[in-house]
């Protein structure tokens, strides 16, 4: 079995790749060579195929064809911030190279071969905001940014790719996840990483939305293991569309805040100070339940509570 990651750089691509390099495993089936794609790679471990370059170029897609991979984990993406500020780049990667990807691999199919298994990060940004009290595969979908009206345009394609048999696809839409560095990442929903790396170091964090400011939350570890998942859950039955949300823990910043202060210490409770932003929070602090039942069906997993959120996101909890 031959496996290829796009975004490997990446936060969720990097973990996911130390994972995959590490057991070798996709469910009970051997990873015989596994690639890397991105345009700036991490110290890759010995044997893992490093494919340095522009997704979307024509060197880097004839390096994809020669390595005919049979899974394809395709996280690589311009995050939302970042996307909405730059149309022009956000649509180039979010967009046009993931169809010309999919075109690529695509290929051997249409020839007449086996259909490659696509597991697609997508992202809850496909919902929209003012949403219902519950959000159920039925809600209307209605991305409030570029980045997630990008993200669904390539779950309608891999769909309808999947209908045809030239890929075999599965969009995941993934929630917040956490822990991510504390350095610049174009994403507006860095906060809550932030916030987790603040208060476990003991130091002040102002966090942009308010206590009661409800996000679904989800740590980079669970992450991968999902994304893995994806690639051998049986999807025979599964709706048309391909597409579904990982299952997520709801949480209020302060349920966050009151986890923390009970693993690290009372007093971290009194390190948050609160200035709400109302563009923040209308995008990042009102997400309602969430109707997970299929996702958790098929197999997809939370975190469990929020200690072991939290652990696993800062790297105490490893499962």
């Amino acid at each position: 079995m031959r496996v290829l990651v796009t975004g490997a750089g990446g936060y969720i691509g990097a973990t996911l790749l130390t994972m995959l390099s590490k057991e070798m495993l996709i469910g009970d089936e051997r990873i015989d060579a596994l690639a890397a794609v991105d345009r700036q790679l991490p110290s890759l471990k010995a044997g893992v195929v490093g494919i340095s370059g522009d997704l979307g170029s024509d060197a880097t897609h004839s390096q994809i064809r020669e390595f005919r991979p049979d899974f394809v984990f395709h996280l690589a993406a311009i995050p939302g911030g970042a996307a909405e500020e730059d149309y022009d780049a956000g649509r180039r990667v979010n967009l046009d190279t993931s169809l010309d990807l999919f075109e690529v691999l695509a290929e051997s199919a249409r020839a007449g071969g086996k259909a490659p298994v696509v597991v697609y990060a997508s992202t809850v940004a496909v919902y929209g905001i003012s949403l219902p009290d519950l959000v159920t595969p039925q809600t209307v979908l209605r991305p409030p940014i570029s980045y997630g009206a990008h993200k669904l345009a390539c779950e309608i394609l891999l769909a309808d790719f999947s209908r045809r048999g030239w890929l075999d696809g599965r969009s995941v839409r993934l929630p917040g996840i956490v822990a991510r560095p504390r350095s610049p990442s174009g994403l507006v929903s860095a906060f809550m990483s932030d916030l987790l790396h603040a208060l476990a170091a003991g130091e002040s964090f102002t966090c942009p939305v308010g206590p009661a400011a409800t996000a679904w939350w989800m740590s980079a570890h669970r992450c991968a293991q999902n994304l893995i998942h994806a690639a051998v859950m049986d999807v025979s039955s599964a709706s048309s569309g391909r597409a579904w949300p990982l299952p997520v823990l709801r949480l209020s910043i302060d349920e966050v805040v009151q986890t923390l202060a009970h693993m690290y210490g009372a007093n971290r409770k009194d390190l948050v100070r609160y200035e709400p932003k109302e563009s923040v929070e209308a995008v990042f602090g009102r997400y309602p339940k969430l109707d997970d039942a299929e996702s958790r069906a098929l197999g997809l997993r939370d975190d469990e509570s929020p200690k072991a959120l939290v652990q696993r996101a800062l790297g105490s909890l490893t499962d």
